[in-house]
């Protein structure tokens, strides 16, 4: 294990509930991420050897899903939805709106981990276009300076 840290004993059951096969790749994932946040370097390594699968599949597999983060992620998410009927409806403002009042692009947390910015490929919300996320709630046709009011009040970065 990594490190001494409990949380690895958490993994190490789900490995064994399924008996350390390689089909039990994604679980594995999802009870690291749970439990730690995201997926390190040594995570992957570490899946990738109790399961003993290549450490480029282990890796591959977790870039492949949008949902493993490779990085801490911020206490709080905004995920800007970029379908097309939100990028026609001005997604792509959104997404720039958020980038500059924060300082940091698509897939970056802020420096005081207090938010991270993501973009989707589509919500399923596309009557409410443009759309995006905030810490799990939809807002729905919103307009740049809603979203980053809502967004700062949110994160505690009121001006």
């Amino acid at each position: 294990m990594p490190s001494a840290d409990k949380r690895w004993r958490i993994v190490d059951a789900t490995m064994r509930r399924h008996g350390y096969v390689g089909n039990s790749l994604i679980e594995t994932m999802h009870t690291v991420q749970e439990s730690f946040g995201y997926l390190d370097e040594p995570a992957l390594r570490f899946v990738s050897s109790s399961l003993n699968l290549p450490l480029s599949k282990v890796y591959g597999v977790a870039t492949f899903y949008h949902h493993f983060m490779l990085k801490p992620q911020g206490e709080h998410t905004c995920v800007v939805c970029l379908g097309t009927a939100c990028y026609i409806k001005g997604a792509a403002q959104l997404l720039g709106s958020l980038e500059k009042r924060f300082g940091i692009k698509a897939g970056q947390t802020t420096g005081d981990g207090k938010l991270s910015v993501m973009t989707a490929r589509c919500l399923g919300s596309c009557g409410l276009a443009p759309a995006a996320v905030l810490d799990g709630t939809v807002m729905g046709k919103v307009g740049s300076a809603d979203l980053l009011d809502r967004v700062s009040k949110q994160v505690g970065h009121d001006r």
